[in-house]
């Protein structure tokens, strides 16, 4: 008999590439959604899955539907993706960020401990709850939590509340704190497509700037569709627990600019970046940098993707993206571009 499994956040970036391994793995898939008048299947029909997945409706923040969901489904695993995961706009957003971030974890906690309470969970916790917060220079599962936006609050409520669940009620509740993960379907408002498309953009003769914020930001940057599979590892071990997911590695937004630009035969790219004071937050995180050795040793799991290979895949599909699209005509003006 198949395994199943629920991932809240189907349609986003780490539910997308989850999804798709455990389908590989002989799972039945259900992708947990809200019910959209148009609903986007962007990611998955990316990765051609869309018709392999079992969709189903619930929100987050509605309580009644998560009882009824996992009432109704009682899945082998839950894997909790669902976010408003850009932190950026939580300082706008802040009451919306935590009813999703905090209280839907709490929702789903609870509808497992009352309906399926053997059924093995998964929280998506997330390095911005270390803020500035190290120990020489690096980042453990140890390490001091001091978040410095309303999302990381939002994802450290829900990484107690995990670890709370799993000691007074013995279930099988697991917290994975990923450093940033990237790829081909990351969503647009986020730093790293924003560039990777920019890149293009600039590359094809559809635009002539970038417009970002602060470029000396510091990341541990990994590709997502290695950062799932310690997801799944996680919940095939014989107890539950917390692992850090990184590479190992920091670099700034000025790496991931250079090596983008470089990568379409452009080196003077300083002359395409605009710094724009909205795109600043009113409290910086200056340099995440994770030891992931826990995760090594006990998982087996390393990360196979390496920087510029991610820096290079992204741009590289942007960059098919939009000729695909002035193959169709869709722009109607393009100038002489860089890159063939």
């Amino acid at each position: 008999m198949k395994k199943t499994a629920l991932i809240t956040g189907i349609i986003g970036q780490d539910g997308a590439y989850l999804a798709k391994i455990l389908l590989a793995k002989g799972y039945h898939v259900y992708g947990l959604m809200r019910r959209y008048a148009t609903p986007q299947f962007n990611n998955t029909d990316y990765l051609g899955i869309t018709k392999d997945i079992e969709f189903v409706f619930g929100d987050m923040t509605d309580e009644s539907s998560i009882l009824n969901l996992i009432k109704s489904l009682r899945p082998d695993e839950v894997y909790n993706l669902a976010a408003q995961s850009f932190v950026g706009i939580s300082w706008d957003l802040p009451k919306m960020t935590t009813e999703v971030n905090s209280l839907g974890v709490m929702y789903m906690l609870n509808a497992l401990k009352l309906f399926s309470p053997q059924t093995k969970f998964y929280q998506a916790s997330t390095s911005e709850m270390f803020g500035n917060s190290h120990k020489d220079g690096l980042q453990t599962e140890q390490t001091p939590f001091h978040p410095r936006s309303p999302y990381a609050i939002s994802k450290l409520y829900s990484h107690w509340l995990t670890i709370n669940y799993r000691e007074s009620y013995n279930m099988f509740c697991a917290s994975g704190i990923l450093f940033n993960h990237e790829s081909p379907i990351r969503g647009m408002e986020f730093v790293t497509r924003k560039i990777s498309h920019g890149v293009a953009q600039i590359a094809l003769g559809l635009a002539q700037e970038i417009r970002l914020g602060n470029l000396d930001s510091k990341r541990d940057w990994g590709f997502a569709g290695d950062y799932v599979e310690a997801m799944w590892l996680m919940l095939q071990q014989e107890k539950a627990d917390d692992y850090l997911i990184s590479t190992g590695e920091t670099h700034s937004i000025r790496d991931f600019l250079q090596i983008a630009f470089a990568h379409v035969g452009i080196q003077d790219w300083e002359k395409y970046i605009t710094i724009d004071p909205r795109f600043k937050r009113p409290a910086e995180v200056f340099a995440l940098h994770g030891k992931s050795d826990k995760a090594r040793e006990k998982l087996g799991w390393v990360p196979k993707v390496k920087f510029e290979e991610l820096v290079k895949m992204m741009v590289d599909a942007d960059v098919a993206r939009l000729k695909h699209k002035m193959a169709d005509k869709k722009y109607s003006s393009v100038k002489t571009p860089v890159v063939s």
